[in-house]
């Protein structure tokens, strides 16, 4: 069954590789989810699953690298925004 969950775990880290060049979620959905990685990290391991502790381990860096994307993102839009009115003013 480890192989399985091997498996498992290598078809979604994939699936993570292919979204990254994506748009970012939005910032407030990331740090939910980095959250909730982190307690479901704690949990697997206290539990002793080496899969699932990998697994949410790197829910957690994803959502977390997701979160200062967004954050990027929304400042870079900001930034924009605020030439424009410099510009029209």
């Amino acid at each position: 069954m480890t192989l399985v969950g091997l498996a498992g775990l290598t078809l979604i880290v994939a699936a993570w590789l292919v979204s990254l060049p994506a748009e970012p979620p939005p910032v407030r959905l990331s740090l939910t989810y980095f959250a909730g990685s982190v307690l479901l990290t704690l949990y697997a391991a206290a539990l002793g699953d080496p899969v699932f502790t990998l697994l949410n381990g790197l829910a957690a860096l994803l959502s977390l690298a997701n979160a200062v994307r967004g954050l990027r993102r929304d400042q870079k839009r900001a930034g924009r925004a605020g030439h424009e009115v410099e510009r029209v003013g």
